[in-house]
């Protein structure tokens, strides 16, 4: 039976893509480039706020070892945060009535700092015991070592554990640490096609599927 179910944040818990698509273009634009589309910025986002400025930066011709550009970005970012994200439609309600169910984690690529803003702004820790942001000693996803560290502080064990991921760095996390996973279909990182699933994965393309998904596991 499933007792911990660990959330990715961005694409998963909340629907963030306009606010980073601002936050990276207003970055590129104050170094001197042109900014890249919402859609371009969406598939550079998961890996960290790092590897989005670079990929960002690269994308506009920008060199990617700009110096400050990391720094110049959260700063950015630390404005915005909240402006358009929010959490998606029935993420609040599922969130609720999963709580009495099995521990609720937070396993994110982005740094704490923001993590903290975001989900401390939408009334979201109140759900989350531990919640681990990618700056953190257990390094960055796919890293399993964080995911470990939260089934540690469970007193629980992999075999009753889910990862709720929106892309190919959650479902890897999940598997490098031996954890079911549940890929949310309506999370903006999700870009598996038939030929990329291999039938172990659960698919759910609403947030309340995923109440039925930790019911089903008794």
């Amino acid at each position: 039976m499933i007792d911990v179910v660990v959330f990715d944040l961005d694409g998963t818990l909340v629907d963030s893509h306009q606010d980073l698509a601002f936050a990276a273009n207003a970055l590129v634009v104050e170094l001197g480039g042109t900014g890249v589309s919402e859609a371009a910025v969406v598939k550079m986002v998961g890996e960290g706020a790092a590897v989005l400025v670079r990929r960002a930066l690269t994308a506009s011709g920008l060199d990617p070892d700009t110096p400050g550009a990391l720094d110049r970005f959260l700063a950015i970012y630390d404005t915005c945060l909240l402006d358009r994200t929010r959490p998606y439609p029935g993420m609040v309600e599922t969130l609720e009535r999963l709580q009495p169910l099995a521990r609720l984690a937070v396993l994110t690529n982005k740094p704490a700092r923001a993590t903290a803003g975001i989900l401390d702004g939408l009334g979201l820790a109140r759900f989350f015991d531990p919640i681990i942001g990618g700056d953190s000693a257990f390094g960055r996803k796919p890293n399993p070592a964080g995911l470990r560290h939260i089934i540690e502080t469970a007193g629980s064990s992999a075999s009753t554990t889910i990862m709720v991921g929106d892309s190919p760095v959650d479902r890897q996390t999940a598997r490098n640490a031996g954890t079911a996973v549940c890929l949310v279909r309506f999370g903006f990182g999700f870009s598996f096609g038939p030929g990329d699933l291999d039938g172990t994965e659960t698919i759910i393309e609403t947030p309340c599927d995923l109440v039925g998904v930790v019911k089903g596991s008794g």
